[in-house]
């Protein structure tokens, strides 16, 4: 008879994830131990081992469910059924919350993905192609004359220029917050694409024409803190990032025509 799993199991798992974030920020996944994550979360390794199998996949799970955080931003935006500039507006406005309240997420999304096996990289570039995509549909809402045009790879991936590098500048305690900077992108964005309207520039090649996710998988890495170092007989349950959807609640893979990223 299978061992049945407590109730507060995906607490943990949760708990542990959120731990591993923040050291997988700070440390570098390739220093971080598993003895320095038990350390963290004051429990001996066994029992961290009985939430996950290995680190690589604490790293997946990290990946995988932020960015299904942020799809899920991508879903709520386009159920609002704004008109074109409000939705890239509000899209940008999200993103930038999101930005904010999950620092170490997106620090371990861009720096540490690379030591994915080959599937599980896969999957998320896949998923974060599905992000730039969104936006590329949105430039295009307001901008309609991109559409097919060589222009729409780069002008998208100015705009997630614009919002995922802010961690170098944008200070938690500065005198700008990240709500008060959404604003200020949107409209030297908007106010920008729309003077391409007459500047189509014609693809080269073939190749320029493939999809906007080629090369788009650069999301936010973000600044952040030391984990704090707890030793008790029992798991710490550190918050998890309030718009991080639940692990039960897992959203179902797109079906895309575009071929996918490797």
């Amino acid at each position: 008879m299978a061992r049945q799993r407590a109730a507060d199991f995906e607490q943990h798992r949760d708990a542990i994830l959120a731990v591993a974030a923040r050291l997988f920020a700070d440390r570098g996944y390739a220093a971080a131990s598993i003895a320095e994550l038990a350390a963290a979360c004051g429990v001996s390794k066994a029992l961290l081992y009985h939430y996950y199998r290995d680190k690589e996949q604490l790293l997946f799970d990290i990946a995988d469910r932020y960015i299904d955080s942020l799809l899920g931003i991508v879903d709520e935006v386009a159920a609002e059924a704004r008109l074109p500039d409000e939705h890239l507006r509000r899209l940008i406005e999200r993103f930038m919350q999101a930005y904010e309240h999950a620092a170490a997420y997106h620090r371990v999304l861009v720096q540490d993905v690379k030591y994915l096996s080959s599937a599980h990289r896969r999957r998320v570039n896949r998923k974060q192609g599905e992000v730039v995509d969104a936006f590329a549909a949105a430039i295009v809402g307001v901008a309609p004359r991109l559409e097919r045009d060589a222009l729409l790879k780069p002008v998208t991936m100015t705009l997630f220029g614009m919002i995922n590098w802010t961690f170098t500048w944008l200070k938690d305690r500065g005198p700008i917050t990240y709500a008060q900077m959404a604003p200020v992108v949107s409209a030297l964005f908007l106010g920008g694409v729309g003077s391409l309207a007459g500047a189509a520039v014609p693809a080269r090649s073939a190749r320029a024409s493939r999809s906007v996710r080629a090369n788009g998988h650069a999301l936010l890495a973000a600044q952040v803190g030391a984990p704090r170092r707890r030793r008790s007989t029992a798991l710490p349950p550190p918050p998890v990032p309030a718009h991080l959807p639940p692990r039960a609640v897992r959203r179902p893979a797109r079906r895309s025509s575009t071929k996918e990223s490797t």
